[in-house]
């Protein structure tokens, strides 16, 4: 099934991890793609894509800075003609160990926030100028479970993500008709390059087979599975989807903790 025939899709931090996955799957599906990532390596995806007969720009540039993001979207306009869908994807952890309340700095936050928060609102800023005086088009966020609830994340980045929730929630107040969309998938535990270091120091211990072990599925997810929700996102079959963080985690936030013991739950 083609869904994006015939649209431009904008998608940031598609060098690796989810945002390549996407970009693939969007061009797959059709679209038309203009890729924004501060490493070089956003031009290997353009070339997959241009290989398999698809159309992509690539741009290495800094997706929290407003004239880089500014500058991509006028781009993928003037070579495309129009921009009727934004992922705004790009985005770090800071580090996978946080560190204790205490010992974190204003500037370890304000460098999270400005690439998590501040770049996704600059991404949402432009596609909604130029998408909202044709009265259509959609917006899609990579927020995280860690911005719903605590235990996913250190204090700088679950603050972030929680800031991309509710900028997506009051963006889409404010966006109220003009036709354009705007929603955030809340991704799980993800094997991508921002957690690499995570999955192998599991499987350094021999405790692989751990990995996502709190979520009814038993598994971490996949690029590809996050690719495919956002996908959903940006086609008309989610034309009433609008102001929503939706999470793709394999259950883990369907629940309080609890202590799985073979076919009964035992709460703590």
């Amino acid at each position: 099934m083609t869904r994006l025939d015939g649209k431009t899709a904008m998608i940031s931090g598609a060098a690796s991890g989810i945002g390549r996955a996407s970009a693939l799957l969007f061009a797959q599906r059709g679209a038309r793609v203009a890729l924004l990532d501060l490493s070089p390596a956003v031009e290997q995806t353009a070339v997959a894509i241009r290989r398999e007969g698809g159309q992509a720009l690539a741009f290495v540039r800094d997706s929290s800075q407003e004239e880089d993001v500014e500058g991509v979207v006028d781009a993928a306009v003037g070579e495309f003609g129009a921009l009727d869908v934004c992922f705004a994807n790009a985005g770090v952890s800071g580090g996978l160990a946080p560190l204790s309340l205490l010992e974190q700095t204003p500037e370890h936050w304000a460098e999270i926030l400005r690439i998590n928060l501040i770049g996704t609102f600059l991404a949402v800023k432009h596609a909604a100028r130029v998408m909202t005086p044709r009265k259509r088009g959609s917006i899609i966020c990579t927020a995280s479970v860690a911005g719903l609830r605590s235990g996913a994340g250190g204090s700088p980045y679950s603050a972030s993500k929680a800031g991309v929730i509710s900028l997506v929630q009051t963006t889409a107040q404010q966006l109220a008709g003009t036709g354009v969309r705007i929603n955030a998938v809340c991704p799980g535990l993800i094997e991508t390059g921002m957690t690499r270091g995570l999955f192998e120091a599991a499987r350094a211990r021999g405790s692989g087979d751990k990995i996502g072990q709190l979520n009814p599925l038993r598994r971490a997810g996949t690029p590809e599975e996050i690719a495919h929700m956002a996908l959903f996102l940006a086609s008309d079959d989610a034309s009433y989807v609008n102001g929503q963080a939706i999470a793709v985690d394999g259950g883990l936030s369907s629940s309080l903790p609890i202590v799985p013991t073979g076919g009964q739950v035992r709460k703590p």
